[in-house]
């Protein structure tokens, strides 16, 4: 009998530590009050109940995860299901969204706001070892993460490129033809199910609204083997950010099962949502509302007055100077419509003469970049806008064309034609088609910048140096087709005259030796810049970077294999075998002759045109010439004029040196 009594003891035992365990695989709020959640960030747990995600707070990530580590079997299954609503600050203007997410960890190391969800970072997106699943609901549409619209959810491992991904919305009449959307961000609550079937590896993403049931056709499902992605141990919960336009995330309601069916939550019990739009009004306001119209359009009325007044008044005082200007000069609420409100997605960089935006002129609908430019010249606001529109009066197929200008309180705004492949830097370096840029692009582009800066120092009515030549000014249209921009430096003289400028502006990297001593922007200068532009361009190195062997700057680094014979050796590696021998070793060769210490020896634009077209032969060039002088080089006009002023004596050290002494400058014309 003792026995007994023994054996049912530990029986009741065994089913209570089966149910507790069974308990912690399990969990369901119908509302939040008193939950013991992790949180960290912007989360938090609202008095009426809701776990609030982010708030009003712009570039910041919220997570949320239930305290207890879950376990999963090497055959796990798991069932979730939520209740969330997204709130726009703007009814009409989409953000950043929000995850369901299992992560080994609750604070996400790295993770950044905006774009990344909270959930990775530029090193670590994509990264196998993250261990995360996630499923995202997104209102902003990331060309970078290849996401489908701004409206979607997407099935995400390990990083934002989701490996499934559909519109958010609903089947109704249980087949796949019966499709509705679903607007993410009205604030309206919507439900979500994620069903994972381990044995059978598969998963099924379920969206519907919150009045009606669970829709039998899955809106996501897909075969995928999560086993080497999720850990024996996980953290279940849910990750947001918020951007420049800002979405508040709340869940309403959350039930999570392992190995079984997730309970169905009870929406009797879940709380209220903040109110969307004005309060009811009060029987006060209906019986004072005729005298409150009559106020209002009294008011109205004089605000108007004013503001015709206002207009009128200055549309007066414009200055005389600016008439002749006039064609070239766009409005500011043109361009503020254009790029709808300068807002951040229609940002296509930054730099140090300001930002710029895409935009659609609603006129003819031409697309454009307009550059926001805080000028604080010297010569002043007149003598700066003459400068500009006088650049803009540039025609030449590979300069980027200047439209017009917009004047409002100090700031410019510089209207241009818009390069749908964005610059030359980009794709070298940071782009998606840096592996695709091949030899015969690039001798192109190379030789449509010797065009256009060509045109600016003999082509055109003035000489214009331009004094900032590098990659990332070098802009590419749709075909590819070079165009050099960014005049923001660029000095116009007449033919003939002895330039006068007196401050160091451009680009370390790019600037020429003398420089550092006479403070004169040339046609030599240019001629040095755009010859470190040649090296960068076929050896696929930023004219100063530590990557390059020996750490030399690239011109000292080119100029050391052409001494050493393997001048071929700085070809960039991703071209291959694919390029023209021929071709790469006399751009190598005139990057070296337009980068020489001495700027008398440099050629003009007009015989570096000779040499690309084969027009003239390219001298064969000697270390003796490269260090101290030029030789004879036949069929070359202009060079047999070079001042032999420069004895062998020469230190050959501060030859081989390229070191500048002067610093990048964002502005001083």
């Amino acid at each position: 009998m003792p026995n007994i009594v023994h054996n049912t003891l530990l029986c009741l035992l065994f089913f209570i530590t089966i149910a507790s365990s069974d308990d912690d695989e399990s969990f369901i709020f119908n509302d939040f009050r008193g939950a013991n959640m992790t949180l960290n960030g912007l989360s938090e747990i609202t008095s009426n109940g809701l776990l609030r995600l982010t708030n009003t707070t712009q570039q910041q990530q919220g997570h949320a995860f239930h305290p207890t580590l879950l376990h999963f079997n090497k055959s796990f299954s798991f069932s979730t299901t939520f209740i969330f609503a997204i709130i726009s600050e703007y009814p009409k203007l989409s953000a950043h969204g929000f995850t369901f997410v299992l992560s080994p960890n609750t604070d996400l190391p790295g993770s950044l706001p905006g774009p990344y969800l909270g959930l990775f970072n530029r090193s670590n997106n994509g990264n196998s070892s993250n261990h995360v699943f996630a499923v995202e609901l997104d209102t902003i549409l990331s060309p970078e993460f290849g996401d489908i619209n701004d409206n979607h959810v997407g099935i995400d491992v390990n990083g934002l490129r989701s490996v499934e991904a559909h519109t958010a919305g609903y089947f109704s009449d249980g087949s796949n033809s019966g499709f509705h959307n679903l607007s993410l961000i009205t604030g309206k609550p919507m439900q979500l199910w994620v069903d994972y079937d381990g044995p059978n590896t598969q998963l099924n993403v379920t969206l519907s609204p919150i009045r009606g049931s669970k829709p039998v056709v899955p809106l996501m499902s897909i075969s995928i083997d999560l086993s080497e992605t999720i850990l024996d141990s996980m953290y279940a919960g849910f990750s947001s950010s918020t951007g420049s336009v800002l979405n508040s995330h709340y869940i309403l309601g959350w039930s999570f099962c392992i190995n079984g069916k997730a309970q169905d939550l009870d929406l009797s019990k879940l709380p209220s949502l903040p109110r969307i739009g004005p309060k009811e009004k009060s029987k006060v306001l209906m019986i004072g509302l005729p005298v409150i119209l009559s106020v209002v359009t009294l008011t109205a009325a004089s605000i108007i007055r004013v503001m015709l007044w206002r207009r009128h008044k200055f549309a007066e005082l414009m200055e005389d100077w600016e008439h002749e200007y006039g064609p070239h000069r766009f409005s500011y609420k043109e361009l503020y419509m254009a790029t709808r409100g300068f807002r951040e997605r229609e940002l296509l960089g930054a730099g140090g003469f300001g930002r710029v935006y895409k935009g659609v002129l609603l006129k003819n609908k031409c697309e454009v970049a307009i550059k926001r430019v805080s000028h604080q010249s010297r010569q002043g606001m007149r003598e700066f806008v003459a400068e500009i529109i006088s650049i803009g009066r540039l025609r030449h197929r590979n300069i980027l064309q200047l439209l017009g200008y917009c004047r409002i309180k100090g700031e410019l705004l510089l209207v241009y034609d818009y390069m749908s492949n964005g610059s030359l830097n980009k794709l070298l370096f940071d782009g998606t088609k840096r592996d695709g840029l091949g030899w015969s692009e690039r001798f192109r582009i190379v030789r449509g910048v010797a065009s256009g800066l060509l045109y600016l120092h003999e082509g055109w009515e003035q000489l214009v140096i331009h004094r900032d030549i590098k990659s990332s000014n070098v802009l590419l249209d749709g075909e590819m087709n070079a165009r050099l921009g960014d005049f923001g430096l660029a000095r116009l003289y007449d033919h003939g005259t002895d330039p006068q400028t007196t401050h160091v502006v451009g680009t370390l990297g790019y600037l020429a030796p003398e420089l550092s001593k006479t403070g004169k922007g040339t046609t030599a200068t240019d001629v040095f810049s755009f010859g470190a532009f040649l090296l960068e361009v076929v050896c696929g190195w930023r004219p100063i970077d530590l990557r390059v062997e020996e750490q030399m700057n690239l011109v000292d680094w080119v100029l050391d294999h052409w001494w050493r014979g393997t001048v071929m050796a700085t070809v960039d590696k991703r071209l291959g075998s694919e390029y023209t021998v021929e071709e790469v070793e006399l751009v190598l060769k005139l990057g070296l002759l337009c980068t020489h210490i001495i700027p008398q020896a440099r050629p003009s634009m007009k015989q570096v045109m000779q040499f690309l077209d084969r027009d003239v032969e390219l001298p064969n060039l000697s270390p003796d010439y490269m260090n101290v002088g030029i030789p004879n080089m036949e069929g070359c006009h202009g060079f047999d004029d070079f001042i032999m002023a420069y004895g062998t004596s020469l230190d050959q050290a501060s030859l081989h040196s390229s070191t500048v002494e002067a610093s990048i400058l964002s502005g001083g014309r």
